[in-house]
């Protein structure tokens, strides 16, 4: 940079450049400052930030845009929010705080909240959150619980709330206010900071003909052969929004003790998922052993938590699977647990691996190898028949774009911001570049009239 500066003060010639030139070389300029106010700040983080430093540690990136906003202790003031808007809150130790939306009579809404405690957070085993959805009765519609298990490392979890428009649940029929309620829960030991929030609601339209209300009762439950061939690298994102789209394949990434790594994986109608991970053998010695070292939870499109499983870590490698889930069909939502009940609808389905802190200490900071296989089984069929698009659009469907992603392995996430930036870097340099050959050119011309 320095050198470029001084040549373009220098100058190449005697004489003032031409307007058409000045402007030429001012919107250069203009356009290579405008790069970095574009950087998605978790793509880059600053010198100093959690995780810029710190390899062991990877902090959560939460939605770019997503609004601040301070839950209510109580339903008079709780807070209104936007249907298929994502939001950013917190959550004190002992408290329970209320937000409200505003729903239609037919939309199937969904809420999610993931608690993300600070870093080195002292947690207990049964530490964690309650989401629960209620109408303006008190009735609740649903609520669900989510706690960090017994290896007690600090991680995201996620827990969520529906209010569906559906004859199996009268409770909550009607449009009107609803409130959502966020609770700390299962605290005797942990430390007394605050935990950030991250809150999204997105709906479902209603389906064109009311199909059966009754689970499919017989699919393919035997556990598959997980995937082989050579690993293609493919490192997880830090969150939900930055999540990394993988497909079926053998996918290679580094983890550190408490990271946590997001992907996503586009799931059609009709299909059934199968991953497995595996943690590979440390080269730094130690000896000891590290429980729950490796957990891997799977998430629907919502972010309702479908199952979850971990392993321990001795030093030597490590497998873990998810137990097998149905494909994927409308009427799962009507089976009973999340399981089954969970694989309700199409769209892209979360892994989100978290590698214990307590593997530090009985085998040092890493980073670890971590394989992760994917398997995609069945035929690609027709949804349900929506009556409208869901809120926000495309939550529900496997797009072409998802399938390009899931096909290259490792777009979206912060791969997709970087490839923004590096765009945006070779279109200034084109401008650039543009600009100099007309100087050049200007400059010939004028010393060759000389």
């Amino acid at each position: 940079m320095g050198r470029r500066t001084a040549w373009w003060r220098a100058g190449a010639w005697r004489g003032r450049p031409s307007a058409r030139v000045r402007m030429a070389a001012a919107a250069a300029v203009l356009y290579t400052a405008a790069i970095p106010a574009s950087w998605p700040a978790e793509a880059a983080p600053a010198a100093g930030a959690p995780g810029a430093s710190d390899p062991s540690v990877s902090s959560y990136a939460f939605a770019e845009g997503a609004q601040s906003v301070t839950g209510a202790t109580g339903t008079t003031d709780a807070p209104r929010l936007q249907v298929g808007k994502t939001y950013r809150s917190s959550l004190a130790k002992g408290a329970k705080v209320y937000y409200s939306f505003d729903l239609d009579v037919d939309s199937n809404t969904y809420v999610s909240a993931t608690a993300v405690p600070a870093k080195g957070a002292k947690l207990s085993v049964t530490d964690g959150i309650r989401v629960s959805v209620q109408n303006t009765d008190s009735n609740s519609c649903s609520y669900q619980s989510a706690s960090f298990g017994a290896a007690k490392s600090p991680h995201p979890v996620t827990a969520w709330g529906a209010r569906t428009a559906s004859p199996a649940n009268p409770v909550c029929k009607g449009a009107g206010a609803y409130y959502v309620v966020v609770e700390r829960v299962g605290m005797a030991d942990s430390s007394p900071g605050a935990w950030d929030l991250e809150l999204t609601a997105m709906s479902e339209p209603p389906v064109d003909q009311a199909g059966s209300t009754n689970p499919p009762k017989a699919w393919n439950s035997a556990s598959p052969t997980p995937v082989s061939g050579a690993p293609r690298t493919s490192q997880g994102g830090a969150g939900y929004s930055r999540a990394t789209t993988v497909g079926q394949g053998v996918w290679r990434a580094d983890i550190s003790p408490g990271q946590t790594l997001f992907y996503k994986v586009p799931v059609d109608w009709g299909r059934q998922l199968s991953a497995t991970a595996e943690l590979g053998t440390t080269s730094g010695g130690g000896q000891g052993y590290a429980v729950e070292a490796l957990g891997m939870t799977l998430y629907n499109p919502v972010r309702a938590h479908v199952e979850d499983t971990s392993v321990g870590y001795d030093g030597k490698q490590q497998s873990l699977s998810l137990a097998p889930v149905p494909p994927v069909e409308y009427a799962n939502r009507y089976a009973v647990g999340d399981q089954l009940s969970g694989m309700r609808f199409a769209g892209s389905y979360y892994l989100v691996l978290h590698l214990s802190k307590g593997v530090a200490d009985e085998f040092g900071d890493g980073p670890f190898g971590l394989t992760l296989r994917v398997r995609l089984q069945g035929t690609a069929q027709d949804g349900p028949g929506y009556t409208g698009q869901s809120v926000p659009r495309n939550v529900f469907q496997v797009t072409d774009e998802d399938r390009q992603n899931a096909a290259a392995g490792g777009a979206g996430g912060g791969n997709a911001a970087m490839t923004a930036v590096a765009a945006a870097g070779i279109g200034a340099g084109t401008v650039v570049l543009v600009v100099l050959g007309v100087w050049t050119v200007v400059a010939r011309r004028r010393a060759a009239g000389a």
